[in-house]
């Protein structure tokens, strides 16, 4: 497999979720008879979720070129010699014009086909773009409608089926989960998937140097924790008030670490030191963050998530959550996450006061668009109160502040389903 690059080239984070190929090419033939065969282009298409026929006929118009667009040995051919720079920068355009949401700029787009129309539904945000009627390659897809087969119908149908019944989700709730984990995770270990990314030299660099300085460290620096009784109340006690009672979590301490200094309290704390030292908390670097994290072991717990959540936001949390969203992605990797996720901004809202309420409406907008948490979790969150890490009055007016993003949700699913079960019956 090629390198992976960005599906939006630009947009340089390393954390973007949606990857490709890069495109590559192979020149054969001479004379009149030279082609360009794009090596990978089921691939690229594949990880657009456009069919190859687009692509390649795209490139055609674009280049004013013969192309088969239906190869049986996945052999896609364009007359001609081209660079794969140049297919490459004509894919910005495939993609810019066929794939991305016109509002938010989002791949995950589904292609819809009505009255000679073609509307691009983003699942992200929920916006309809109408794709430019003038294109050629519009013409083509309005000629080259796939019909619909029986098993179409019944994957619809099941799928329909399974998110009803919550079937997309990791049903065990292990806290270690890995079902909800992005196409780029590949374990537990939070494997990056080009080894060719800066951001995860760095991170390599920086874990090695902390294991490396784990096994230099001299012998008479050893010690042990004195799990005394007295020793531990002492420590309980050293720590700031008001940290302490912001990282208790589920309402009791962690039920792991028992006493004043559990691992979550470690990260919490070396966070807050962290952003002393560099003049705030949004000065302190997600990589950094996600070493600590990891160099304690938590970095695949879910109470990771909330401890994050309540050290890292404030009350400029709406404007925090987009620069923290590609480090949270990397951890949120199951429902049991996304409900910390969403428990540890509870606790910051009330924490804030509630003047603060009313931003649950964009915050849960941004957490839905950054896929940090997904329309299950929070329509079940939204449903019902809970004491679990604030009081059940607090809960009910945070929920009851979320109630327009709530129905937003409802009637975005009941419309896309209205529109699912309408193309069956025209199809019937």
């Amino acid at each position: 497999m090629g390198a992976l690059i960005n599906v939006r080239r630009d947009n340089p984070d390393p954390f973007y979720r949606y990857k490709m190929e890069r495109i590559q090419t192979k020149i054969e033939g001479k004379g009149n008879g030279i082609k360009t065969v794009v090596v990978n282009l089921s691939s690229v298409a594949q990880s657009l979720a456009r069919p190859g026929g687009y692509l390649i006929k795209y490139f055609g118009f674009e280049l004013g070129a013969q192309t088969n667009i239906d190869p049986p040995d996945d052999r896609w051919i364009i007359n001609g010699s081209h660079e794969a720079s140049k297919l490459q920068d004509l894919l910005d355009g495939f993609i810019s014009k066929f794939v991305l949401c016109k509002k938010c700029k989002n791949p995950e787009t589904v292609v819809q086909i009505k009255d000679e129309k073609i509307t691009l539904d983003c699942k992200a945000c929920g916006q309809r773009s109408k794709v430019e009627p003038q294109l050629k390659l519009t013409s083509f897809i309005l000629k080259n409608v796939p019909k619909k087969t029986k098993k179409d119908k019944a994957e619809r149908k099941a799928a329909r089926k399974a998110r009803q019944n919550g079937g997309d989700k990791d049903a065990s709730g292990d806290e270690n989960g890995s079902e909800g984990a992005s196409p780029a995770i590949e374990d537990k270990n939070i494997e990056y998937a080009s080894d060719d990314d800066e951001l995860t030299r760095k991170i390599k660099t920086e874990a090695q140097s902390l294991q490396l300085d784990k096994r230099e460290a001299p012998k008479e620096e050893e010690w042990a924790v004195d799990m005394s009784e007295e020793a531990v109340r002492a420590r309980q006690q050293s720590l700031p008030g008001e940290f302490k009672q912001k990282l208790v979590l589920n309402g009791e301490e962690d039920e792991e670490e028992e006493g004043g200094n559990t691992v979550y309290d470690q990260l919490g704390t070396w966070i807050e030191d962290e952003a002393k030292a560099k003049g705030g908390i949004n000065n302190v670097d997600d990589v950094e963050i996600y070493v600590k994290a990891k160099d304690l072991g938590i970095d695949a717990k879910h109470r990771t998530i909330q401890v994050l959540v309540q050290c890292l936001f404030d009350e400029n949390i709406v404007a925090q959550i987009p620069k923290r969203a590609p480090m949270l992605k990397r951890l949120i990797t199951s429902e049991r996450h996304e409900k910390a996720l969403l428990g540890g901004t509870e606790r910051v809202l009330a924490d804030l006061g509630k003047e603060s309420y009313d931003k649950i409406v964009k915050i849960l907008q941004l957490y839905y668009h950054h896929d940090l948490c997904s329309e299950e979790v929070i329509t079940k969150w939204g449903a019902k109160a809970s004491k679990k890490y604030v009081d059940g009055s607090t809960s009910k007016k945070i929920r009851k502040a979320a109630e327009p993003f709530l129905t937003w949700l409802a009637e975005a699913e009941s419309e896309e389903d209205s529109d699912e079960e309408e193309e069956e019956e025209d199809d019937e």
